[in-house]
């Protein structure tokens, strides 16, 4: 009897973890590591100012429209979206995102 409640346990501890660490999607604007939050509105001033701040060695972040900047993993899947309001599919951890996707919002 032990060894099946015990059994039962680790099931619903290995389901709940899975559960935790399912994809998420994140809405925002793409900005920089520099300038962050100050980018949370799209734009050509946005796209501009966070072309220049990743050429100069920031990296793309994920600025949603409460504030909360994220960390964001394959950073070679931002650039055509720099500035722009954008839709990440992935799994957080903290404040950053391991990203699986990212589209232009309303697609």
């Amino acid at each position: 009897m032990v060894r099946k409640l015990m059994m039962l346990g680790a099931t619903l501890l290995m389901f709940g973890s899975i559960a935790l660490a399912a994809e998420t999607a994140f809405m925002g604007v793409v900005s920089d590591s520099h300038c962050g939050a100050k980018h949370s509105t799209a734009g050509d001033d946005a796209a501009a100012c966070v072309g220049k701040c990743v050429a100069g060695g920031a990296t793309y972040v994920l600025a949603t429209s409460d504030g909360k900047i994220y960390q964001l993993d394959n950073q070679d899947k931002f650039k055509e979206y720099a500035g722009k309001s954008v839709k990440v599919k992935g799994t957080a951890n903290g404040d950053s995102i391991a990203v699986e996707s990212v589209e232009a919002a309303g697609t």
